[in-house]
């Protein structure tokens, strides 16, 4: 078994490599890390993380990199993670969602190490994938330890791909307890003297993915040929940072005029003029403009990507806005929308609509916010829950 399943990575290596050499050229992606991937050595750590993308190294290294090892996940290939392993010695694994190795999963059995996928869940197109693969996703998952599910659909999608009912257990999205509460947010103040973001309404596109740019745009530009809404400007921040460039020269192609932060944000100078788009080009800032917005736009979403996180908006107090791809984030959108704490649009003409309602009735865009920020509330307390279930494998020896 361990065999064949080394043989079918190395195939998807060979197919996958052209696409890992352009993103290396293209976007300097996967430059980092290979040494560590490959975990020759390693050192004694009580806490330990791994990535898998440069993007989650680079935030888990600014987060934790003070006080925890930070490291990127080897390859699952068996003679890696049979060393990995005997390196590491770990006496607990926790998987974040549904990253599931068969290689991993297998030789932390062998090691008798409890394997414990955290916040898990299983997105609609995942799960497709799995019940083809019953008989492969079966012979993982019935030797992970304990799957603490986002929510009770979650849960038996891990059951009917053959995890053990016993050991799954829902205790809900960790990300509620992460969103904050609160008015303020550290560095916002800084922020809105940098760009020049005094009285007038602030409209954020957070997150945002190719082909939701130019439609955020066209949004705008027929918004603010109003008078009503001459005052609004508009912050387009991507999520991915090798498409800064790109979206620069589309905000151009359009004819606005803007400011990129990378220009202000590490020195005492103003951006002078109140241009109307600002370009968020900058990484760890998204929440910063999310607290000075009057409304937002949560991206990924009016294309099919799977959206974005929209309980930070939300959990802001700020009427949020997010189009009909949010899957990935489907038991947030349920209870969102199910106490109108956001709206969904569908398309660009629906979006439009949206904006003017918001801009022009406020009491509803306060509604909007006051029951966004309550669902936050409502579902936190995860954390705890899971923290109760990861003590039970950690009794002292």
């Amino acid at each position: 078994m361990r065999i064949l399943i080394d043989f079918i990575y190395l195939l998807a290596a060979i197919g996958y490599s052209p696409i890992v050499i352009y993103r290396a050229v293209r976007h300097k992606r996967y430059l980092t890390g290979w040494n560590q991937r490959l975990k020759k050595t390693f050192t004694d750590f009580e806490i330990v993380i791994s990535t898998t993308t440069d993007t989650g190294f680079a935030r888990a290294t600014n987060i934790f990199g003070e006080n925890f090892k930070v490291f990127y996940f080897p390859f699952d290939f068996s003679w890696i993670m049979s060393r990995a392993f005997r390196n590491i010695r770990p006496a607990i694994c926790l998987l974040m969602e549904q990253e599931v190795w068969p290689n991993f999963v297998h030789f932390a059995n062998q090691s008798d190490v409890p394997v414990v996928v955290v916040n898990g869940r299983i997105s609609d197109k995942a799960f497709a994938r799995y019940e083809q693969l019953k008989l492969i996703s079966k012979i993982i998952y019935r030797k992970v330890t304990l799957i603490l599910a986002q929510t009770e659909e979650y849960a038996q999608r891990f059951i009917t791909i053959g995890t053990p009912e016993d050991n799954v257990i829902v205790t809900g999205s960790l990300k509620y307890d992460t969103a904050q509460i609160t008015d303020k947010v550290d560095g916002a103040d800084t922020l809105a003297v940098q760009l020049n973001i005094t009285d007038e309404r602030l409209w954020v596109a957070g997150a945002t993915g190719p082909g939701e740019e130019t439609i955020l745009l066209d949004v705008f530009k027929n918004l603010t040929a109003r008078q009503q809404f001459k005052d609004l400007r508009l912050a387009i921040v991507p999520r991915k940072p090798e498409r800064f460039d790109e979206v620069a020269q589309l905000i151009k192609d359009v004819g606005f005029e803007f400011v990129r932060y990378s220009d202000f944000k590490n020195t005492d100078d103003k951006s002078s003029d109140k241009t109307p788009v600002i370009l968020g080009d900058t990484m760890g800032d998204l929440r910063k403009f999310y607290s000075l917005a009057a409304i937002i736009f949560v991206g990924r979403s009016l294309v099919p990507m799977g959206g974005s996180d929209m309980m930070e908006a939300a959990a802001l107090g700020k009427p949020t806005i997010f189009g009909p791809h949010a899957f990935n984030f489907r038991q947030t959108v349920d209870a969102l929308l199910k106490d109108e704490g956001a709206v969904m649009v569908k398309d660009e003409q629906d979006l439009l609509q949206t904006m003017q309602k918001c801009l022009t009735d406020t009491d509803l865009a306060q509604k909007i916010a006051k029951n966004g920020r309550q669902v936050i509330k409502k579902n936190q307390g995860a954390t705890q829950k899971t923290i109760t279930q990861i003590a039970k494998f950690l009794k002292p020896a």
